[in-house]
């Protein structure tokens, strides 16, 4: 972020932007709009909950090596064409495969292994491993995600305590929590399976969101500091937010062109990660411009009105 040579005064800032409007005042259109995301997603999590895969719920998982190079798309029709869902990476030149799938009984097990070997190609029979992963693994990868969230965040307020104030950190994890709440609200709007590499996209949207975030306060802090006493405060927040808005905005579309790759490209096996991914840096780059800041301002209004707690924001 460039600390020199940025525009001193609100109103050069608004000639600068040709798209200028003033975020701030329809601040809470913005917390309306995020509401109205949010509120069907959450109704769903309570209602219908989410749609599991294999990590979470138990299932079987295959390590099958062809002696020859299969792809990702006849494995995944031949798993279909027995009644069979799961997910399917290919390692060691196309050769070996891990098959995720639903518990499988015997019967089951030796129809999809004999649909490979016609269908695919033939196998190393010697070779083939096969591993069931009970429900309880299934807890404690929930339970684990859940503490390394909740840790990921109290380190987050440490920090942006430390370098900001208490209140920042408020703002910034409200922020974050809103991040996940879209996220794990439309995969549950949508029933989309959710597996391991969810939780490991998840951590990384709430990196990416504070990141973002940080730049963003780091300016209201500077522009804070030079505020003199007529100065409006909502005026200060909207000129700091539009001084970062084309960093945020070439970040944000950079990574969502590589993400979006992935996604196409990818293949079946990236394809949830990928997905909640894009859904997570674009709504961590929505809330850290229009939620993150305005949050920061309504929290320091609300502490400026109580007794003992200093003069009021000038609004």
């Amino acid at each position: 972020m460039e600390k020199t040579g940025h525009p001193a005064t609100y109103d050069e800032v608004q000639k600068l932007h040709p798209l200028y409007f003033n975020i701030v005042k329809k601040r809470y259109w913005w917390f309306a709009i995020s509401l109205l995301i949010m509120i069907p997603g959450l109704i769903s999590l309570f209602m219908q909950g989410l749609n599991l895969g294999i990590d979470f719920k138990g299932g079987t998982m295959l390590d099958v090596t062809f002696k020859k190079a299969v792809t990702q798309a006849a494995i995944t029709d031949t798993m279909k064409s027995v009644g069979l869902e799961g997910i399917v990476q290919l390692s060691t030149g196309d050769t070996s495969a891990l098959i995720r799938t639903e518990a499988l009984e015997e019967g089951k097990r030796s129809e999809l292994l004999t649909a490979l070997e016609t269908k695919v190609g033939e196998y190393d029979k010697t070779s083939l491993k096969e591993d069931k992963v009970g429900p309880a693994m299934g807890q404690e990868l929930t339970r684990n995600a859940i503490y390394a969230l909740i840790i990921a965040m109290g380190m987050m307020i440490i920090y942006i305590t430390f370098r900001f104030q208490f209140v920042y950190a408020i703002s910034g994890i409200l922020a974050l929590l809103h991040d996940v709440l879209v996220v794990v609200g439309l995969f549950s709007l949508f029933q989309w399976e959710i597996d391991s590499t969810f939780v490991a996209a998840i951590l990384t949207i709430v990196g990416y969101s504070i990141n973002d975030t940080v730049i963003i306060f780091d300016r209201i802090r500077e522009n804070e500091a030079k505020m003199k006493r007529a100065d409006s405060y909502e005026d200060m927040v909207d000129k700091s937010i539009w001084q970062t808005m084309r960093r945020s905005i070439n970040t944000v579309v950079t990574v969502l062109i590589a993400l979006l790759s992935v996604f196409i490209l990818g293949g079946e096996s990236t394809r949830m990660f990928s997905l909640a991914m894009l859904i997570g840096v674009f709504t961590g780059a929505y809330s850290s411009i229009f939620i993150a800041s305005q949050l920061l301002l309504e929290v320091k209004k609300y502490m400026k009105k109580k007794p003992g707690k200093g003069k009021a924001v000038r609004a």
